[in-house]
């Protein structure tokens, strides 16, 4: 999977999870359905939210994004179906294009992301199930803090 196979199918998961959170919504609003279908497509969508973030971290420092295209990245999963015309501008620009790096370039020395990435990129598989068991447990941190609570 290439740095752009693997964002792209991110961005569009994060995409189809806003629509189930906002069904859910619809659901419990306007249908009277209760709290369930909220905390279905909410579970979902903050599980994908999270690992948007992770990925694009992992895609920016490979691509080498410049800092602002990275947080424009990651405030594009807060805006709701913002994640998919963002991945299309920053493939239209080549900021996808490529391989994972596995080393640094000539004459470049690695900091310290590169070094994880290309510790990443070495060993993907236990990359992506410490990657996976990381944004559970953040996930479940978040679900046991709970919503903020709106002061008075």
């Amino acid at each position: 999977m290439t740095p752009r196979s693997l964002f792209r199918v991110l961005a569009v998961a994060e995409l189809v999870t806003w629509t189930m959170l906002l069904v859910g919504m619809l659901l419990k609003y306007a249908a009277g359905l209760g709290d369930l279908p909220v905390r279905i497509g909410g579970s979902v969508h903050g599980f994908v939210f999270l690992a948007y973030l992770v990925v694009t971290t992992v895609v920016a420092v490979n691509q080498r994004w410049p800092f602002g295209a990275t947080l424009l990245g990651w405030a594009s999963a807060i805006v709701p179906y913002t994640t998919l015309p963002f991945e299309v501008g920053v493939a239209r620009r080549g900021m996808l294009d490529g391989p994972w790096r596995r080393s640094a370039s000539e004459g470049r020395r690695p900091g310290p992301l590169d070094r994880l990435l290309f510790l990443v990129v070495a060993h993907p598989f236990v990359a992506a199930l410490v990657g996976v068991v990381l944004v559970a447990v953040v996930f479940a941190v978040l679900l046991t803090i709970g919503p903020p609570v709106p002061s008075r």
